[in-house]
């Protein structure tokens, strides 16, 4: 779901958690004429970045489920061959359909991590985030009898999805119809609603912390990797576990999309029919799965001696205002939304080398992206830019957690997956989009870009950690 958003110009507290501390926003704000304005960041307030130990964020864990499987090191292995994970959906007679592939996930076994009669009952929604989010904490060294080590009263989770439990709502309103509310399952309610994907994973692993899930569609992972730093920042939590879970492959979920006229239809190639930035791009490929990170003070991370992966410099969320689905035509949401990312990181355009797009495939949303893209970064020949989605498809909810994945995994191995099915390359995007073939690449700084219908933008920056 592609959005690129206008800022969201309305009073909170301090404590929300999407505002960071001292943050303040504005009411009564009149909208201003797109060509009058240059997003920019004044030059007499240099960037600086966060030295304090207890607001310090860094990644100790990754987890997740995908279309490759749930061995982080084996998705990413994937996406540095150029693998395509699009196939023919066979989980349902999908014949019908005018779209009918997607990034199906196969095989999923959640033994191990989830006991056999609550997997029996739980939507996979559910499922994928679970066991994503445990393998985060065991990637974390927070596995089985190790999670002793931290106060679990000063540790949250905040996964969050865009579509919710779909397959058990579904099968609650088809039971209703056929049968009567008498058949509704007791687990209708409980199963299908947003927030028990966090609710459930923390109930499991005993985390008392802040918890609830956020659903801002395609947008969703990137706000909550931006509330769980903050939650850090704020000193009301230790650690955060944070993410995306999605699993919106059933026939209504294919059926809403298409009707939306937002999928491509390119049955008889499935593997190149997510092409971002090409010309010939016919609409986004739907995926599934979960991608979740083990957030924590730098502090917190030090004293119980934890394997720090790469450091969350910070983010920013916005709002187009302007229209459920298209983007806005100048851009203004998105190249808003990085440069607040950019100061609230303390980093300037000029130190980002690498950028993790939205990129979903679709007619209008990438070119919009790009050239929101432009207006932050002047010389688009320093910045690689690639898209994940060209092989794994739009995982709606997860998309930003399974992309910060790859982001991550890019600053820590110094090789760049490349965008797949790129023949036709529109001429206008300019930036390198690792076209087709990896590339090395050390990275600097990262940013990685989630934009959701709604006009939901989203952006987060990570680094290498450097003590």
């Amino acid at each position: 779901m592609q959005a690129l958003q206008s800022s969201s110009l309305r009073p909170s507290p301090p404590t929300h958690p999407f505002l960071k501390p001292n943050t303040h926003q504005f009411t009564n704000v009149k909208p201003l004429k797109p060509k009058k304005l240059t997003p920019f960041i004044s030059a007499s307030s240099a960037p600086t970045r966060e030295k304090d130990p207890k607001k310090r964020v860094v990644i100790t864990g990754m987890g997740l489920v995908s279309v490759f499987g749930n061995d982080v090191d084996a998705y990413y292995d994937k996406l540095l061959a150029g693998e395509s994970g699009i196939s023919l959906i066979d989980r349902f007679d999908a014949s019908k359909f005018p779209t009918r592939f997607g990034g199906q996930i196969r095989g999923f076994k959640a033994e191990g991590y989830i006991d056999g009669k609550n997997d029996r009952r739980l939507d996979d929604c559910l499922r994928y985030g679970i066991v994503a989010g445990k393998k985060a904490l065991e990637n974390a060294d927070l596995g089985t009898d190790r999670d002793k080590k931290i106060n679990k009263e000063r540790a949250g989770v905040l996964v969050g999805t865009g579509m919710g439990g779909l397959t058990v709502f579904s099968d609650g309103v088809q039971a209703l119809i056929e049968k009567g509310h008498r058949k509704i399952s007791p687990f209708f309610i409980p199963y299908a609603i947003t927030n028990m994907g966090s609710a459930l994973l923390a109930i499991d692993v005993g985390f008392m912390g802040p918890n609830y899930s956020i659903s801002t569609a395609c947008a969703t992972s990137n706000y909550c990797f931006y509330a769980a730093a903050n939650h850090i920042r704020r000193g009301e939590a230790d650690l955060m576990i944070a993410g995306g879970t999605e699993a919106a492959m059933i026939p209504i979920g294919l059926g809403g999309f298409v009707a939306c006229r937002a999928l491509s239809q390119r049955n008889d190639d499935p593997q190149t029919a997510s092409r971002p930035w090409d010309k010939d791009r016919d609409g986004f490929v739907m995926g599934e799965g979960a991608g979740v990170l083990v957030m924590e003070s730098l502090e917190h991370a030090m004293k119980r001696g934890a394997p720090i992966i790469a450091e969350y410099l910070g983010g920013a969320v916005n709002c187009d205002a302007y229209h459920m689905t298209d983007p806005r035509a100048d851009g203004l949401g998105v190249s808003s939304c990085i440069l607040s990312s950019l100061e609230d990181a303390g980093v300037s355009p000029e130190e980002v080398n690498y950028i993790n797009a939205h990129a979903t495939s679709t007619i209008v949303g990438d070119l919009a992206e790009v050239n929101a893209v432009k207006k932050v970064f002047k010389n688009p020949s320093e910045i690689k830019m690639n898209a994940t989605k060209s092989m794994i498809g739009h995982c709606l909810g997860a998309a930003g957690g399974l992309e910060a994945i790859a982001t991550v995994k890019a600053i820590t191995t110094g090789w760049l997956h490349p965008s797949i099915n790129q023949f036709n390359p529109e001429p206008s995007v300019e930036f390198d989009t690792v076209a087709n073939k990896k590339q090395q690449h050390e990275v600097n700084v990262a940013i990685s870009n989630s934009f959701g219908f709604g006009g939901h933008n989203s952006v987060v920056v990570f680094s290498a950690f450097k003590p």
